[in-house]
């Protein structure tokens, strides 16, 4: 795989004759159409196909996969747009594998709401190990609300992914609220009953497991915050159930402040099966204009996680967003307003700009003015989902998750497929 930045007076063509490539397989590795104008800066994704397979009359996805010994769902992300067709065709040429060597295995997980775009899903799906619909709220009485999740369960059990019951303290439109998550670990009533009911959601539904994902929890609950999710995992663990619990990021055990001081990680890791780090927002809507997850801070965190809980228990966030700032920047009045980062690419585009790399977090960004307001955004592109995911290998993470799925990145995928081999956890 190579990751090829583009510098002015370039164009699709000119690239693809570079690398000796068809337009076809650029525009459909990246996600671009023919109408667009390369960026100064963009980032473009290169594969070699190394074994290509040409369909004959008769053969299906899973013959052609059992012939080479490997999944349909590779079959899928090694041809992007195959996982909409409604059939292949004899004649229709399949890659089989790309001339890349892999770092190894990872899990991979994603947060999808229940309004995403069905067929962005359908395509996505085949990248993922685990899927977590969001979210059900707790009551003030410890009673689940449930979003209308029943169709992303069943899209991801049909594609072998594993479903996970998302529960938090989420109370919209508030956002994480402490009390309701110091209501449930101060009331062993509560707690059995919720459990319980979670046990009763996961088998009607056809969930695999549960992501506990509370937020924003008082320091005095630090220690009750384990003991809940170990009573969870015993009664769950039963039935084969795994439990994921989501860590805001921090880098000590004495760090201080709401979001943080109330997860222990290596109590929360001795209980759980797997931790999401929740490693990005230091870029975030109220704040200044930075990278939403910077190398250097990621990896602070990474490296105080891994003395608390084993590396293969551990999934690393990645951001799948990026953020426009107005500025000058304000503090308490400024607020970002989050877009894709295609949406990214096509505001520079729009605007003339140029695409920036920052070699210290590992970025893009750029600035753009809009009438008497100059803008800085910060995004993700390649290279900087490269230098994330290389972490998971070097770490020896159990893999990855992301927040979220909702809106699509094309690039992201071509290279988490050149870097890891999925781990399915179906079949």
């Amino acid at each position: 795989m190579i990751i090829h930045t583009v510098q002015r007076g370039e164009t699709l063509r000119s690239i693809a004759q570079r690398y000796d490539i068809s337009i076809q397989q650029l525009l459909r590795d990246n996600g671009i159409s023919t109408v667009e104008t390369l960026v100064p800066g963009q980032t473009l994704v290169i594969l070699y196909p190394d074994l290509v397979h040409t369909v004959q009359q008769g053969e299906t996805l899973y013959t052609i996969a059992r012939a080479y010994d490997i999944s349909v769902n590779e079959l899928y992300r090694n041809n992007p747009g195959l996982a909409l067709q409604a059939q292949i065709y004899p004649g229709e040429t399949l890659v089989i594998r790309y001339d890349q060597h892999r770092i190894g295995a990872l899990y991979t997980g994603g947060y999808a709401y229940p309004t995403i775009d069905l067929q962005l899903l359908q395509q996505t799906l085949p990248y993922m190990s685990y899927l977590m619909p969001f979210t059900y709220e707790i009551t003030e009485e410890g009673n689940l609300r449930a979003p209308e999740d029943e169709q992303l369960v069943e899209m991801a059990l049909q594609a072998g992914v594993a479903p996970l019951m998302h529960l938090s303290n989420l109370q919209e439109p508030y956002g994480f609220d402490s009390d309701v998550a110091h209501l449930v670990l101060n009331h062993p009533q509560i707690q059995e009953r919720l459990v319980e009911e979670i046990l009763r959601t996961i088998e009607e539904k056809g969930y695999l497991g549960v992501d506990l994902d509370f937020e924003n929890v008082y320091g005095v609950d630090r220690l009750r915050y384990p003991q809940f999710i170990q009573q969870l995992h015993d009664r769950l663990s039963t039935y084969g159930y795994e439990v994921l619990v989501a860590l805001a990021a921090k880098t000590s055990d004495s760090a201080t402040g709401i979001l943080v001081e109330g997860h222990d990680y290596q109590a929360v890791g001795e209980a759980a099966d797997m931790v999401l780090l929740m490693t990005y927002e230091w870029g975030y809507r109220e704040g200044p204009p930075m990278a939403i997850a910077p190398i250097g801070k990621v990896r602070e965190v990474l490296d105080y996680a891994v003395t608390r809980i084993p590396p293969g228990k551990l999934l690393l966030g990645i951001p799948n967003y990026g953020y426009d700032w107005p500025l000058p920047f304000v503090a308490g009045a400024t607020q970002a307003r989050s877009l894709s980062n295609l949406q990214a690419v096509d505001l520079a585009r729009e605007t003339g700009s140029e695409i920036q790399y920052d070699s210290a977090s590992q970025a893009p960004w750029f600035r753009y003015r809009r009438g008497e307001t100059e803008h800085e955004v910060w995004f993700e592109d390649a290279k900087s989902i490269r230098a994330k995911l290389e972490l998971a290998g070097e770490y020896g993470l159990r893999g990855v998750g992301y927040w979220n799925l909702m809106r699509p990145f094309p690039q992201n995928w071509r290279v988490l497929n050149a870097l890891y081999e999925i781990e399915q956890t179906l079949f």
